[in-house]
């Protein structure tokens, strides 16, 4: 029979469950609360708890929240609350529910071993049911980590799935799908080049939280957009949860990460909760705050908006609730290390009470204006699921936005859509019209062509349609409007003129991104074609059809070694870093423009009115003087052309990149190019070239070696390269 612990009142902060000399101090905030009880677990499976510890008004409550210091209680102890009060639902919005066992909201570490999600929704005592929070020690040895401190300009951004990343048996990890297994592939994203991991949620989510019919194919949360427990790393991800060794293997993971030179973003679910709308589960917020923490319906408090798809929207800039996030946010940079967030459906936290959108959202303001986040990146997913699209406009000045505007038309570009390439330049050169006019910098745009939401880059290039009958929801979920192009095939093919422009086009997707100007973002296992079979919204697909398969790394190495290479050329020009916009205006010192257009001529700008013209080309000038100048050639047409190449003072062309090319010859590293003789290039169809200057000489020198050569050319084809320098060339 175990002694009961002895106990003093308490303090009030911090919330949560915090470890000092002699005890454990807890504390958890409910303004309307009336009864309040702790219980202690000795497993995180206990049924029945240890002890159960009534909370005194007299003796244990300051203003909003209820405190107990349990005397000499050790590390490792699970734990829940049981809160009763007023239930007036209809007018107040309170839920309070004693036979509801509840979990921490500030909680380090959560088990969710005994979870039933079905069992939470119905009414009565879930305590068989019911997730725990265990006592974790909070002490770590940094070795004298901190944050990394990577200029936006220079970032690259590799978006990955934690359990995905290694389940796979061919990723060949100790501890698959965890925090640890993804430390075993360091090495690999450092030889890839990114310079920041996107981490999809790792915040404990409940993996249960599917539609009924996708429940039962046996189908789970597997992204993790229904967080639950916003202090505590997922259990899943981790070795041994049972022990709370959450805190512990996710800072090993920074940790290791920082000492590769590589940044972590978190990508954060502020907007909704895992306990949905009025019929879904009691797991925390409800039975704690329910009245303030959702956005409910001013006349009737049982009813839930939704501007998220997920059945709630969170009170994000209530008062309360704005401190609970702002302190999240902040023990994460502070505690754990972390070096950005991602917000998904970010505007619908710059919703009002009644769901209005604010024009200077309390929230998004103190994110900005918080000074532990101060050097923390911030970037916002700028759309809601209710229409609200602030893409270019969202509230602030040190956020960075997913650019929508950028991936819609890049893959209209890549599929070769006409009447856009005005557009298209405008997003190469970092969205202007987006940001510019707000004193916002190219670095507010997060580029990128695919993401965990969607296609992946070979399915991109691979499907017309979406194939998602295996979520279980008859084809019925997931975006239906993907810009996306099959090449000839709908799926698999074995037409090997379908399967080589696939492969081309993948790689012109990596060089138009990483010639753009903005912070670009890779979806992990694009660089080696990876595959969903078309299904564009793999949610809850947990399973090969999601692991990255580490086979195909060896098998489409080519790719991958483009891409590679494609990093390499982008961070050796820090012309494609500028922090400011381009001016299109001849340099301080330099007999060269920033960036100067061409269209089918040198020299001459691209008909920027034409509807049918699929052709663009730009010249980059070097920032630093051991830089090397660029040309880009943009050919999204249907036949090859002939293109003169911009003469450059005391220097000569060298093909860096022809995705055309087979590898290695689709992208050479600098000492192994060649000064070109000649001064056109021909480009082939739905391929992009880039040029880099270089002061060697061509293979022969002088005005007359590039006569012969244009007039030898003009003696095969009939074209006169030097009097009409870019022309298109019959395929047949």
């Amino acid at each position: 029979m175990h002694k009961p612990y002895s106990l003093k009142s308490g303090s009030p902060y911090p919330h949560g469950a915090k470890v000092s000399e002699g005890g454990v101090n807890f504390s958890i905030s409910s303004r309307h609360a009336t009864d309040v009880e702790l219980l202690l677990f000795s497993e995180s499976d206990s049924v029945n708890p240890l002890q159960v510890i009534p909370l005194q008004k007299d003796k244990n409550h300051t203003f909003f929240s209820w405190h107990v210091f349990v005397e000499e209680l050790p590390v490792g102890t699970w734990y829940a609350w049981r809160i009763d009060g007023p239930e007036n639902t209809r007018e107040s919005g309170l839920r309070f529910d004693r036979e509801k066992l509840l979990l921490d909201p500030w909680a380090r570490a959560i088990s969710d071993k005994l979870w039933d999600r079905a069992a939470a929704c119905k009414p009565g005592d879930n305590s068989q049911h019911a997730m725990r929070a265990v006592v974790v020690d909070d002490r770590y040895d940094w070795e004298g980590d901190t944050p990394l401190a990577i200029r936006s300009e220079k970032s690259i951004i590799y978006e990955l799935h934690v359990g995905g990343f290694t389940r796979h048996s061919s990723a060949k990890v100790k501890h698959p799908g965890t925090f640890i297994g993804l430390i075993e592939k360091i090495p690999y994203l450092k030889k890839l080049g990114i310079t920041h991991v996107e981490l999809l949620p790792v915040m404990a989510f409940d993996e249960q939280d599917v539609p009924p019919h996708t429940s039962d194919l046996g189908l789970k949360n597997y992204w993790g957009y229904s967080t639950h427990s916003f202090f505590s790393p997922h259990p899943g991800y981790c070795v041994t949860p049972e022990q709370g060794t959450h805190i512990c293997e996710f800072r090993d993971l920074v940790k290791a990460l920082h000492k590769a030179g590589i940044g972590v973003i978190m990508d954060v679910v502020f907007n909704h909760t895992s306990e949905a709308g009025a019929d879904g589960p009691v797991i925390n917020f409800k039975g704690i705050t329910g009245n303030s923490f959702y956005l409910t319906d001013k006349h009737d408090k049982r009813i839930f908006h939704d501007y998220t798809g997920c059945g709630n929207t969170v009170n994000a800039n209530h008062p309360l609730v704005t401190n609970f996030i702002i302190s999240c946010l902040e023990y994460w940079v502070r505690e754990m290390h972390v070096d950005g967030f991602r917000f998904d459906l970010a505007s619908a936290l710059a919703r009002s009470e009644d769901g209005s959108v604010l024009q200077d959202p309390p929230l998004v303001w103190g994110i900005e204006l918080s000074e532990q986040l101060a050097r923390t990146k911030l970037i916002a997913e700028a759309w809601d699921a209710a229409g609200l699209y602030q893409v270019g406009n969202f509230p602030g000045y040190r956020w960075g936005e997913w650019n929508g505007r950028y991936r819609d038309v890049i893959r209209r570009f890549l599929r070769g859509d006409t009447g856009i390439i005005s557009e298209v330049a405008t997003r190469i050169c970092g969205s202007s019209d987006l940001y510019q006019h707000q004193h916002r910098l190219p670095i507010s745009g997060i580029n990128f062509v695919t993401c965990h939401d969607g296609f992946t880059l070979k399915d991109l290039f691979s499907y017309n349609e979406k194939h998602n009958t295996a979520n279980g929801e008859n084809n019925r979920d997931g975006c239906s409007n993907n810009l996306s192009s099959n090449c000839g095939a709908e799926g698999p093919t074995p037409n090997p003129a379908i399967c080589r422009l696939r492969r081309q086009q993948v790689k012109n997707a990596f060089a138009v991104l990483l010639l753009s100007h903005g912070v670009p973002m890779l979806l992990a296992g694009d660089e080696f074609l990876h595959t969903q079979q078309g299904n564009n919204n793999c949610y809850c697909q947990d399973n090969e059809l999601s692991w990255l398969n580490w086979d195909k790394a060896k098998e489409n190495a080519d790719v991958l070694h483009f891409v590679q290479q494609m990093i390499r050329l982008r961070k050796r020009h820090p012309a494609l870093m500028r922090r400011n916009f381009l001016t299109g205006r001849k340099m301080e010192g330099k007999d060269m423009a920033d960036i100067s257009w061409h269209g089918l001529e040198v020299d001459q700008p691209p008909r920027w009115d034409d509807p049918n013209t699929r052709i663009l080309a730009f010249t980059l000038a070097a920032l630093g003087k051991d830089e090397a100048d660029l040309h880009a050639i943009l050919n999204m047409s249907d036949s090859k052309h002939s293109m003169q190449l911009p003469a450059v003072e005391g220097k000569s062309w060298c093909l860096a990149v022809d995705t055309a090319q087979t590898s290695p010859k689709d992208i050479v590293e600098p000492a192994e190019q060649k000064a070109l003789s000649k001064p056109w290039y021909i480009v082939e169809p739905h391929s992009i070239v880039v040029f880099e200057s270089t002061t060697q000489a061509g293979i022969e020198d002088g005005d007359s070696v590039t006569k012969r050569s244009a007039n030898f050319f003009s003696k095969l084809t009939g074209i006169k390269l030097l009097d009409q320098p870019a022309t298109e060339i019959p395929t047949s």
